[in-house]
């Protein structure tokens, strides 16, 4: 028999060198996209694996301020990157998240692109059921449109394939064709880290930079590089109503239905989206550190303990990829 391990002894005897070989992957393949293309932008949404690709990007292009770092402060960095942030609006984020994402571009001074799900719906590309249905998956509309508009031949993404059975398909250069789709099958091979990255005109690429990083990584580089979070990522009290064995937050486009209980609980949440679909865990996690502790015993994936979009069948991602999604 196994004897019980005590987390308090096991965090500090973590080795953390894996993580600067997934820096420099990631670095490496931040400045493939540079030098690949023309027009490539970076999705910068405010969620935990965003703020990631985004210091990635700083690592990449910049360089760090002298005098914070000397301080201790490891968020200055010195230049501008070369390329600018992407954000879909869906009109249901959280609004802490929305405030944090122009925070830290103002502090960044970078450029912020930003796609308005509302913009598609009055052009009548986007058509809702009614007014509180998840815009999630209309996203895929609004990015598009987005690049249409601005010409973008790559996007990078956060994704990673730990996530979900549809990203774990993904290649790290993701062609997409001119209708923006991905199709599976014809995904281009990757052998000895050379990317083929041709494209005719029309189509895109997205690039994946933390492919081949997990949830418990995610949190060990944010630990480590003292990566700024919104708030919702950890330990807070909020209204939430029991749902289908998911804590569905309270909000006003989130309603109790009739018979449910309103509660405060003192949660979290493992991944931020549009608050349709999006629901926290309970826990006492009160920074980094503590989420480490807490990834290292939890059985289920970010997304399948937090997304009721992708609940709604094996092949829901995967189906979304292919139109467009992210």
């Amino acid at each position: 028999m196994n004897a019980p391990v005590n987390l308090d002894r096991l965090l500090p005897e973590l080795d953390h060198r894996h993580l600067d070989a997934l820096e420099e992957e990631a670095i490496f393949i931040l400045r493939e996209v540079a030098a690949s293309f023309e027009r490539p932008a970076l999705l910068f949404s405010g969620g935990k694996d965003s703020c990631v690709v985004l210091r990635l990007a700083e690592k990449a292009f910049k360089q760090r301020n002298a005098e914070a770092f000397a301080a201790g402060d490891l968020n200055r960095f010195d230049g501008t990157l070369p390329f600018p942030l992407l954000h879909v609006d869906t009109g249901h984020n959280f609004p802490e998240v929305i405030e944090f994402r122009d925070r830290r571009v103002a502090e960044m001074g970078e450029r912020l692109v930003v796609g308005h799900l509302e913009d598609s719906i009055k052009r009548g590309t986007v058509r809702l059921a009614h007014p509180l249905e998840s815009r999630n998956g209309h996203q895929t509309v609004t990015l598009l449109e987005a690049i249409e508009e601005n010409r973008f031949d790559c996007l990078i993404g956060g994704a990673r394939r730990d996530e979900e059975k549809a990203r774990a398909k993904e290649r790290i250069f993701s062609h997409r064709d001119s209708f923006g789709q991905w199709q599976p099958k014809e995904q281009r091979p990757e052998l000895w880290t050379l990317f083929n990255t041709r494209i005719r005109p029309g189509e895109h690429f997205r690039a994946f930079p933390i492919s081949n990083w997990t949830e418990l990584d995610v949190w060990l580089y944010i630990a480590r590089e003292q990566i700024p979070l919104p708030g919702l990522y950890y330990a807070h009290e909020r209204p939430v109503i029991r749902r289908k064995g998911l804590l569905v937050p309270l909000t006003e486009v989130t309603p109790p239905e009739a018979g449910e209980t309103v509660e405060t609980a003192t949660v979290r949440f493992r991944t931020v989206g549009d608050m349709t679909c999006t629901c926290p865990v309970e826990s006492d996690a009160a920074d980094a550190a503590d989420i480490v502790a807490e990834t290292l015993t939890v059985t289920v994936s970010e997304r399948g303990a937090t997304r009721m979009d992708d609940r709604t069948s094996d092949a829901s991602m995967e189906r979304r990829k292919k139109e467009g999604y992210f």
